[in-house]
C-alpha cells in the first residue's frame, strides 16, 4: 500500500508540476501581442496599464517659463509643467512609425489651431498617392482631431487623433498624436512659447 501510495504522490506531484509550469508559460506567449487586455480596475486602486512614470521637470529644462513639454518617444508618453510648477500631466501617445520619421531635441509651441486642416507632405504622398490632398478641420476623419500645437519644426506638430488604436504604438508620420479629449486638455494648458523636448 505505502508503494501505491508513494507512487500515486509522485504522480500528483509530476502533474501538478506541470501544470504550474505550463501556466507560468501562459504570460510570455501573451506578451508576443502588441495589445495586453487588463481587467477592470476598481474605483479605490489606480492601475496604470502603461506602467508610465513621473518625471521631474529638472534634468531636461532650465526652467519652466512658458511652461515645458517633454516628449518620450520610447515610452510613448507626454509629460507637461505649467510655468509655475502647479499642474502636472502625463499623458499617452503616439510616436512616428519608424526612427528617419522621427525627430528629437529642442523646439517650441509657434501656434494653436482648433479643428486643424490636414495636407500631406509631398513624401507621405509619394508614400501614399491614395490620400487626399487635404481634410478640412472639424471632420470625422481628420488625421490632427480637434487641435493641434504646431512646433518651430516644419510639419512637426503634437495633435489629437481621430484613430484611438494608435495612441500608445508607433503609428503617425513624424508628429506625436493625443487623444482627443487629451489634447483638448492640453490645449489649453499650453501656450505659444511653451518649450517642447523630444527625447
Amino acid at each position: 500500500m505505502s508503494d501505491e501510495k508513494n507512487a500515486l504522490n509522485r504522480r500528483l506531484f509530476v502533474s501538478g508540476a506541470a501544470a504550474v509550469l505550463g501556466a507560468s508559460a501562459l504570460p510570455a506567449v501573451a506578451m508576443e501581442n502588441t495589445t495586453e487586455m487588463e481587467t477592470a480596475a476598481s474605483s479605490s486602486v489606480r492601475h496604470n496599464a502603461s506602467s508610465f512614470r513621473m518625471l521631474d521637470w529638472q534634468p531636461y529644462f532650465a526652467n519652466t517659463r512658458n511652461g515645458a513639454i517633454l516628449v518620450d518617444i520610447t515610452s510613448r508618453a507626454l509629460h507637461f509643467w505649467s510655468e509655475d510648477q502647479s499642474i502636472y500631466k502625463l499623458y499617452p501617445t503616439s510616436v512616428p512609425l519608424s526612427d528617419d520619421l522621427t525627430r528629437k531635441g529642442k523646439t517650441e509651441v509657434i501656434q494653436k489651431v482648433e479643428n486643424p486642416t490636414w495636407r500631406p507632405t509631398p513624401s507621405m504622398k509619394e508614400r501614399h498617392p491614395e490620400w487626399p490632398d487635404v481634410v478640412e478641420g472639424g471632420a470625422p476623419d481628420n488625421p490632427l482631431g480637434v487641435r493641434a500645437l504646431y512646433l518651430s519644426w516644419p510639419a512637426y506638430r503634437i495633435h489629437g487623433t481621430h484613430d484611438t488604436r494608435k495612441i500608445g504604438r508607433r503609428s503617425s508620420n513624424g508628429c506625436v498624436g493625443l487623444y482627443n479629449e487629451h489634447i483638448l486638455e492640453l490645449y489649453a494648458l499650453a501656450q505659444v512659447g511653451t518649450q517642447v523636448l523630444l527625447i
